[in-house]
């Protein structure tokens, strides 16, 4: 008689170990998409407040230092901005590709969920061929008996 085999419920957990990290990797992935967002948001609205206090304090003249300091600051914060949208567009590729890879985390998993099931129907009707043999082998013998006497 056949048994279940060990391995499927190994499997499916493995599979299923794998799709619970990579929900880790997503979950760490979109906080980081926030992240880069808000700041991007943040150094958006400072460079709005500088231009804003640019444009303000040339009622009232700026030293020549003063000046200079403000539009390097604001330079800056255009460069800052620059690079938070490349790391941004970084870190949306990498959240795109993380979901892919829980695409094919999940198919595995319901393959591997497949297999044991399949498995478990097969021992189960081999274990119901085992008893039906085992029940008519006993009727014949009762037969026979009961033409012997």
């Amino acid at each position: 008689m056949r048994q279940a085999r060990n391995c499927w419920p190994v499997l499916v957990r493995k599979a299923q170990d794998t799709v619970n990290e990579v929900q880790t990797e997503i979950a760490q992935a979109v906080a980081r998409v926030e992240q880069l967002q808000a700041s991007h948001q943040r150094l958006c609205n400072l460079y709005d407040e500088y231009r804003l206090q640019e444009t303000q304090s040339n009622a009232t003249v700026m030293g020549m230092q003063a000046s200079m300091n403000h539009r390097q600051f604001m330079a800056q914060l255009l460069t800052l901005q620059q690079r938070v949208v490349v790391d941004l567009g970084k870190a949306q590729a990498t959240l795109t590709q993380t979901r892919k890879k829980r695409v094919q985390a999940e198919i595995e998993l319901h393959k591997m969920q497949s297999l044991a099931d399949q498995d478990a129907k097969a021992v189960a009707k081999d274990v119901q061929r085992y008893e039906q043999r085992q029940m008519d082998e006993l009727g014949v013998r009762q037969f026979n008996l009961g033409l012997q006497l």
